[in-house]
């Protein structure tokens, strides 16, 4: 059924990101698929607000949420599943498609908070991943 899947992790809502991950542990032994988690540091867009944080500050937080992603895995993931975690920088729509692309994914799964009245009219990530993908997404409501 699934060879590849891609889990987007949030871990600043680590109880969402728990949520995905019993999905995901469900998922990945039933079909005996890899998982590829993915978690992403946001870019500051414009060279304006980047001048406000040292050289280094990019490649720090990467390597930070590097760290804590390494150990949400170990604590989370059942033994039985395969995952390899990725850390990357820029746009959390953006590098969900593309690391889906890359990898050769055939499922996103991607958690949601419960809908609030200004998501409807911005559209969250979660929702773009969904009307954008290539592949099936799983939308983990919590």
């Amino acid at each position: 059924m699934y060879n590849k899947i891609l889990v987007a992790l949030d871990l600043a809502d680590n109880d969402g990101a728990k949520k995905v991950t019993e999905k995901t542990n469900i998922l990945a032994k039933s079909t005996g698929a890899q998982v590829h988690t993915i978690s992403i540091v946001p870019d500051y867009g414009t060279s304006m607000v980047s001048a406000f944080f040292n050289d280094d500050h990019q490649k720090d937080a990467m390597h930070k949420l590097g760290e804590k992603v390494q150990e949400f895995v170990s604590d989370n993931f059942d033994p039985e599943v395969s995952v390899r975690p990725h850390i990357v920088s820029g746009s959390v729509y953006d590098e969900i498609m593309r690391a889906s692309d890359k990898l050769g994914c055939d499922l996103i799964i991607i958690g949601a908070h419960r809908p609030e009245l200004s998501d409807y009219l911005l559209g969250p990530n979660s929702a773009r991943v969904v009307r954008h993908s290539k592949t099936s997404v799983l939308v983990v409501r919590y």
